[in-house]
């Protein structure tokens, strides 16, 4: 007896001490184990009776619907998040406005047969976690999506782009199967511009006590630099779920990078009544504030912590930076009191092969690209971001405009851009919010002014530490959004920005929209048939203006802050200025797989300070010996000789902000060009090629997480038998992938190509265009060697080993 009461008490000791170590706040990725299946717009036989079964009659009522906890969906695909149902699709040709800017993917209106997506997936739920309450949280489902847990409706998303949150403590079962099921319906576009279908970002499950910290918003942290250190404030709401009054405390502190504590503040006792809430700020200090800056992004975490009786009952953290931003209508912008010009870009948000559904390694690997161009400023055009995007500009140091998706103010979209500024205030990288892009039919009128100002109002409310701008297609006008934004931004219409400024030396100005130069990459003759245009800083719609151009103005100007260039990579949709067979954008200054054009180097040459000396086009011209080719040089060296088989061909000083131009009689062999910068020698040369021989395979990385989230983007090129890289390959080439995981995506940057970015299982295979290609391979929970075979006829196989673990 005494034996079974001492093991009683150790079992009851260990439980206590399990119980207690158990997390007080969790935050679980919810993207496995989904099923999906297809339904259908205007037939509810074959939308599992939706629209017909009358399931809002009753609280719970599924009517002979898919909505039902035992509904069989053994037959459905199995899917993992984030999924875009979309890129899968056949390109298919319809003459429609709308279906051209989208793609040319069967989605929308036109093809309800493809335009509903529903999703369900089963989990359990411990009796032990009862008390607790229970979330869902996805941060993108596009669109119009409705949720149920185990019947019961628990509401929906207007909007694609927004994240959205519910709570399900009611309607759980606990020790039993739960099935939650989503709807979504892309039938009503809501952009002019590819936006996939589906749960395309991530999912999660969070739980937490009846007495927390909310979850939208519910943590707010913001520093004033004072002299050599930082004043920190910390903003936590307070939120009381339970049946009861209740008591506790809170508390804040901060820590460096290194998880170092640096500033705490002293317990602070709250009481609050049943569904009361209540904000409690906290100041702290920081000495010897280490800022964030494009160059050096420093990051520190607050923590807020809820206690009662002595124990933890909520913990949440944010990362955030110390800076300051400054907007002078006279000088421009400044950083942390430094003088820089925003070179920004304006992005969408798909990469070739897997859609909208970015894996999160992928929005760090393009931000890391854009980087590497001398980019220091991003625009979400037009729409909220994923979260992953603002962590990798908050880690990599990338400024931000974050840009919601209407300029209304309405119940539903007022809602919309107060949900985006609270869940992305914290972040580091946003400097600045945009209320709305190109509103035509309304920013010239009163209706929009007043449309603004409750807007600015709202978010001057939420986040008084920043300002906001709105991106509007108008030269040298004021009436309406233009005399109540705190910065006037221009898109396009730069011949009437002096006039503009002049008139109103008061207001700050910024290039909200730019440039948007087409180009297809290593295409260098404009080609109707496919739908190309040349890979030079030359060819832009009426609208807009070359690199070259917007440039130069905004150096003239000081006054003028710089600017976002339309794009800094290729999208689907919106083909310009061919449409079908043309898929995508010309407008990246990278294409869609990230591979720079020509236009990347103007922009590097006089954005970095590295030694960039290019030379365009590649020099593989079969056919047209002795006829003249244009030569573009892009430098940021002082001058530059050009040489054709070792014959001087000229030498030529740079033009500051500018380029140089040979026309050169076309002999097969080496063109070559030296340069001097600053006393030293750059040197760059393009030769002539012969056949592909074998392939390369370039990862981004060796090593991936075992964590079901990360991936690896593997670029692919063809080297002659001199070793040399041949620009204008186009062999086929197919993958073969062994090991715990799987290939995401391919795809080569072509603008017109209709081959599928998803291949079926074991039959993985894309096309070079311009000697190049690309895979994603995303990582599976399983630790061990990967192995990624290329092959292609007639060409020598590449194979690699990445290593999961």
């Amino acid at each position: 007896m005494n034996k079974l009461f001492t093991l009683s008490i150790l079992i009851l000791i260990i439980s206590t001490r399990l119980a207690l170590a158990q997390p007080v706040r969790t935050h679980q990725h919810f993207d496995d184990g989904w099923k999906f299946h297809a339904g259908h717009a205007t037939d509810f036989t074959r939308d599992f009776n939706y629209g017909f079964g009358n399931i809002f009659s009753k609280s719970g009522e599924t009517a002979g619907t898919c909505i039902a906890i035992d509904y069989n969906d053994k037959n459905w695909d199995n899917v993992k998040l984030p999924h875009d149902w979309v890129v899968a699709l056949p390109f298919t040709y319809v003459n429609n406005d709308d279906i051209d800017s989208h793609g040319y993917k069967p989605v929308g209106a036109l093809f309800p047969e493809n335009s509903i997506g529903w999703y369900r997936k089963a989990f359990e739920i411990a009796r032990a976690d009862s008390g607790k309450r229970f979330e869902i949280q996805f941060d993108g489902i596009y669109r119009d999506s409705k949720i149920w847990i185990n019947g019961y409706y628990v509401g929906g998303n207007f909007s694609g782009y927004n994240s959205a949150a519910y709570d399900i403590t009611d309607f759980i079962r606990f020790g039993k199967k739960n099935e939650i099921v989503v709807r979504a319906d892309a039938t009503q576009f809501e952009g002019w511009f590819y936006e996939g279908a589906g749960i395309y970002r991530h999912a999660w499950l969070n739980t937490y006590n009846n007495v927390h910290v909310k979850s939208d918003g519910g943590l707010f942290v913001h520093a004033a630099v004072n002299g050599n250190n930082a004043d920190v404030t910390v903003e936590t709401t307070l939120e009381n779920r339970g049946i009861n009054a209740a008591s506790a405390t809170v508390y804040s502190y901060v820590t460096d990078r290194n998880g170092k504590v640096l500033t705490k503040s002293k317990e602070v006792p709250f009481d609050l009544a049943i569904r009361q809430e209540n904000k409690i700020s906290t100041n702290l200090t920081i000495n010897n504030a280490h800022l964030w800056d494009v160059t050096d992004p420093y990051l520190y975490k607050a923590f807020s912590i809820v206690k009662q009786n002595g124990r933890t009952i909520d913990s949440v953290q944010a990362r955030f930076g110390v800076r300051t931003f400054k907007f002078d209508s006279n000088k421009g912008f400044f950083l942390n009191g430094r003088n820089i010009r925003v070179q920004g870009v304006s992005c969408h948000q798909d990469h070739a092969g897997v859609g909208s559904a970015l894996p999160d390694e992928l929005q760090y690997y393009r931000i890391r690209l854009l980087k590497e161009m001398g980019v220091n400023a991003y625009r979400t055009t037009h729409n909220p971001p994923t979260p992953e995007l603002l962590d990798a500009c908050d880690s990599l140091g990338m400024l931000v405009m974050d840009e919601t998706r209407l300029l209304t103010s309405g119940k539903e979209y007022e809602q919309q851009y107060r949900n985006l500024i609270l869940r992305d205030r914290n972040h580091a990288s946003i400097f600045m919010w945009s209320i709305g892009n190109e509103e035509y039919a309304t920013h010239h009128t009163d209706i929009g002014k007043r449309i603004a100002q409750n807007q600015i109002l709202l978010q001057q409310q939420l986040d008084p530490t920043r300002t906001s701008t709105y991106a509007a297609n108008q030269g040298n006008y004021y009436r309406g959004v233009n005399e109540v934004i705190p910065v006037r931004g221009f898109n396009y219409n730069l011949n009437g920005a002096d006039a503009y400024h002049a008139a109103h030396p008061e207001q700050p100005v910024i290039g909200t929209e730019v440039a948007s130069t087409v180009t297809t990459r290593s295409i260098f003759a404009k080609d109707t048939v496919h739908a190309y245009v040349p890979d030079y800083d030359l060819t832009y719609p009426s609208w807009a203006s070359t690199a070259e151009i917007w440039w130069k103005i905004t150096q003239d100007r000081p006054w003028f802050m710089g600017g976002f260039a339309w794009t800094g990579f290729d999208y689907r949709g919106e083909p310009t200025p061919y449409r079908w067979p043309n898929i995508n954008s010309h407008f990246g200054i990278m294409d869609m797989c990230g591979f720079p054009k020509t236009v990347y180097y103007y922009y590097q040459s006089w954005w970095t300070d590295k030694d960039v000396l290019h030379i365009a086009p590649h020099w593989n011209w079969p056919g047209k010996e002795g006829k003249p080719i244009d030569v573009w040089v892009n430098t940021n060296a002082d001058n530059v000789e050009l040489f054709l088989n070792g014959k001087s061909l000229g030498k030529k000083d740079m033009p500051r902000n500018g380029h140089l131009v040979w026309s050169v009689n076309y002999q097969p062999g080496t063109l070559a060009a030296v340069a001097h910068k600053k006393g030293r020698i750059i040197k760059a040369k393009v030769e002539t090629t012969t056949a592909a021989d074998r392939i390369v395979l370039s990862p981004s990385k060796k090593v991936l997480l075992a964590n079901g989230q990360d991936a690896v983007v593997v670029n692919v090129t063809v080297l002659d038998k001199k070793g040399r890289e041949v620009p204008d390959a186009g062999n086929l080439i197919r993958f073969d992938l062994h090991g715990p995981a799987d290939i995401l995506g391919v795809g080569n940057g072509d603008p017109s190509s209709h081959e599928a970015d998803k291949c079926p299982p074991g039959q993985w295979q894309r096309s070079l265009f311009g000697g190049k290609a690309q895979l994603i391979v995303g990582a599976g929970t399983n630790v061990g060697e990967l192995k990624l075979t290329a092959l292609g006829l007639g060409l020598k196989s590449a194979e690699i080993q990445l290593f999961q673990k």
